[in-house]
């Protein structure tokens, strides 16, 4: 079956109003909801609301920082959606940044890698029940046993961009999120995942940014922020000069540093604002969707850009035909 998801919560809309959002996703055919968590909803919420509004929706969470939870913490919220929606959860984790790890939670932003590797192996156990007397390299654990045990095994996930990543991704988890990146990377990035995995099937879950309108004055205009906020925190521009996009960016980097906000904003080509957000009609945002699982995405999910645009009717005009 291929899977087709959206991200929710949606924006815009008080929590407890968007039930019949929900709903009306599986009825459109939507087989996936995935949630984040940065300065709005957490991620287990949204979920957890929508298990209970439309129980045939696979719920996933793209993603949970390895560092704002203590491990055992990470296990009960794991372990407690799990159990409301027995065999419908993939958990996605991942190193989050240093804004909302270190600037937004007072926690060092120490180790990226290796904390999400420890977090990613203390869970393969704790969500087994089995107790957990461990040291890792990132933190140790004593004596910890899950009071809520899944009744099905969780799929963990791994937030992945570069090489490192993508290879824990396939190595230990049982997949990688990713995002910010054109169709055409996911060539570049998803047979990574799979060699790691030693030939073996991964799931590739690609959060994709989509504006169904043909305005591509707006588009661009207000993409170009969008961008500028990820490519220019340290790890995503790192990313993009190892997709190739350095020549491209390189000025509004430059400029970004130098404090030039608006220059470095102009600087962006609209060639990269039209391969990182899919826009136009809806019939080709839905062709440019196929082009990402033809490349390798073995989950889609839409995240639905605010410019201007009808959210409750862009789900709809998205939805799988």
């Amino acid at each position: 079956m291929q899977r087709y998801g959206m991200t929710i919560p949606f924006d815009g809309v008080p929590l407890h109003e968007q039930r019949d959002w929900i709903v009306e996703l599986a009825d459109l055919g939507y087989t996936d909801v995935w949630s984040s968590e940065a300065n709005g909803a957490d991620a287990f919420t949204p979920l957890a609301l929508a298990a209970a509004w439309a129980p045939s929706l696979r719920l996933g969470t793209a993603i949970v920082p390895a560092f704002t939870r203590g491990p055992a913490l990470l296990a009960q919220s794991v372990g407690t959606l799990a159990q409301a929606a027995p065999g419908r959860l993939a958990l996605g984790v991942g190193t989050s940044s240093d804004v909302i790890v270190e600037r937004w939670n007072g926690i060092p932003f120490e180790k990226p890698y290796q904390r999400t590797r420890d977090v990613v192996r203390f869970l393969r156990t704790a969500l087994t029940g089995e107790k957990v007397t461990a040291d890792y390299e990132t933190f140790s654990v004593r004596g910890f046993r899950l009071g809520v045990r899944p009744p099905e095994p969780v799929p963990i996930l791994v937030a992945a961009l570069r090489e490192g990543m993508l290879r824990l991704a396939g190595r230990e988890g049982d997949g990688a999120i990713i995002n910010w990146l054109s169709a055409e990377d996911v060539a570049t990035v998803a047979p990574i995942v799979k060699e790691a995995a030693g030939g073996e099937e991964r799931e590739i879950v690609a959060r994709i940014f989509v504006a169904p309108t043909d305005d591509a004055e707006a588009v661009r205009g207000m993409g170009r922020y969008a961008i500028a906020a990820y490519l220019n925190v340290p790890v995503y521009a790192a990313f993009h000069e190892w997709l190739g996009r350095g020549d491209r960016l390189a000025e509004m980097w430059r400029l970004w540093k130098e404090g030039d906000r608006k220059g470095a904003l102009a600087a962006i080509p609209d060639s990269v604002v039209d391969e990182l957000i899919v826009w136009g009609p809806p019939e080709a945002c839905r062709e440019h969707l196929q082009r990402y699982v033809e490349a390798g995405v073995t989950t889609p999910v839409i995240a639905l850009m605010p410019f201007g645009i009808d959210a409750r009717q862009a789900m709809r005009d998205l939805a799988p035909r």
